[in-house]
């Protein structure tokens, strides 16, 4: 009877065995099909923005959004603003005032600006020194872009003098604090496994301070960029990729060392946790030449300081990882400069060219470069904890990332100060 109902072997469906089979080759056929609903969609919105949509805009007004992008004044009797056309519409600059009186200028490139466009208003006004001038540019259609110069003070020039200045002012702020952070290597090798774990823990303290720290300069900034290319949006979608790409990458080191039989990553935390440092002592050095070049030499001294004594903490992180290793005294020089040497690149930008958006985008990136290095060092505590029979987050732990944040939280009173 069972015999009877079971089919025969040839009677079975054939089932490939293996995906090989299933899989479709790829001909000239399959990416025609893949390129025509591109070239449709291209097709349609080429139409839209010929037909506004549809839509009968009549006689409306134009949109007009221009956004001031720097100040500058290069000379005596010289000012220049730099400004993006930041609206659907282009945008004719008609008139220009200056302390409520009309005023001749020059545009470079010629009007009309185009949206996303870049110009250059040069304006030849006799600017007082240590004073305030108020500047209105006024559209064709009479809508008014308020700009303020607070104080008046020359704009630095892209000479060789500057860029010492401005490189030793760097050297201040960024290597010597960390190179100072560093001396204390010696000391930490003194300490048992519990102190290794605090100082790492403390590490990861640190290196949170940082992440919240650049959050929010990294959104003030952004707000000041062109608002249609999405600065804050950008941020958090950058500081994933950012962090995916380093994880990707130590993952990559991390396979290669093994291969080779080598435990080197005490050493590659050290320079991760350097790179992330450098990525965030480049924004402060963007504060820092902002300030100068907005004629705020108080401020930039003040920035100098406080930074200096804020600094000098984070070579105590890069410091942790290697407290069991003995480094030839060339990787600290290493760790120093590619911790510290942004600063001199932040303040040369800020100083003499500054841009909103690539200055979000690059404290973006050291968002991500920091939260990776935190995953990092968090896995060293974890796996030391484990052999200790301890579990990761104990009062020890606990206590060091604690403590690291206090300690950036009171330094940084001094730069607020």
């Amino acid at each position: 009877m069972s015999a009877s109902t079971t089919p025969l072997p040839e009677a079975m469906p054939h089932v490939p065995t293996h995906g090989r089979e299933q899989e479709s080759p790829f001909t000239p056929r399959a990416l025609i099909w893949a390129v025509i609903p591109l070239v449709l969609l291209a097709v349609v919105l080429a139409v839209i923005v010929r037909t506004n949509g549809g839509v009968d805009r009549g006689a409306t007004p134009p949109i007009e959004t221009l956004s001031v992008q720097r100040i500058l004044l290069p000379a005596p009797g010289q000012i220049e603003i730099r400004v993006v056309n930041d609206g659907p519409d282009p945008i004719t600059i008609a008139q220009v005032l200056v302390d409520d009186a009309y005023w001749t200028f020059s545009m470079n490139p010629a009007q009309p600006l185009e949206r996303l466009q870049s110009a250059t208003i040069s304006i030849p006004y006799p600017w007082v020194a240590a004073e305030g001038h108020a500047i209105t540019l006024l559209s064709s259609s009479g809508v008014g872009f308020p700009v303020e110069i607070p104080v008046a003070v020359a704009s630095p020039h892209l000479d060789q003098q500057s860029v010492l200045r401005f490189a030793l002012i760097g050297i201040y702020v960024g290597v010597i604090p960390v190179a100072l952070g560093l001396l204390w290597y010696p000391f930490l090798r003194q300490i048992g496994r519990r102190g290794m774990n605090f100082v790492l823990a403390l590490t990861a303290g640190l290196l949170a301070f940082l992440v919240v720290d650049m959050w929010q300069e990294a959104q003030e900034i952004a707000a000041t960029a062109v608002s249609a290319l999405e600065a804050p949006v950008l941020i958090p979608l950058v500081a994933l990729l950012s962090m995916g790409l380093l994880i990707v990458i130590s993952h990559a080191l991390r396979q290669r060392q093994q291969a080779r039989g080598k435990d080197s990553a005490p050493l590659t935390l050290a320079y991760e946790i350097a790179l992330g440092i450098g990525l965030h002592n480049l924004g402060e050095g963007l504060a820092i030449g902002a300030a100068f070049a907005l004629g705020e030499a108080a401020l930039g001294v003040f920035l100098i300081l406080g930074f200096t004594l804020h600094n000098v903490t984070e070579g105590i992180g890069i410091a942790a990882p290697l407290v069991r290793e003995r480094p030839p005294l060339t990787h600290f020089v290493g760790l120093a400069l590619l911790a510290g040497a942004p600063a001199i690149l932040g303040v040369w930008i800020g100083a003499f060219t500054y841009s909103p958006f690539w200055t979000t985008i690059f404290l973006a990136i050291g968002i991500g470069a920091i939260l990776q290095v935190i995953v990092e060092v968090w896995r060293l505590v974890t796996r030391s904890q484990e052999r200790g029979g301890e579990p990761a987050l104990n009062w020890v732990t606990f206590s060091g990332a604690a403590a690291g944040v206090a300690l950036m939280y009171l330094t940084a009173l001094l730069v607020a100060a």
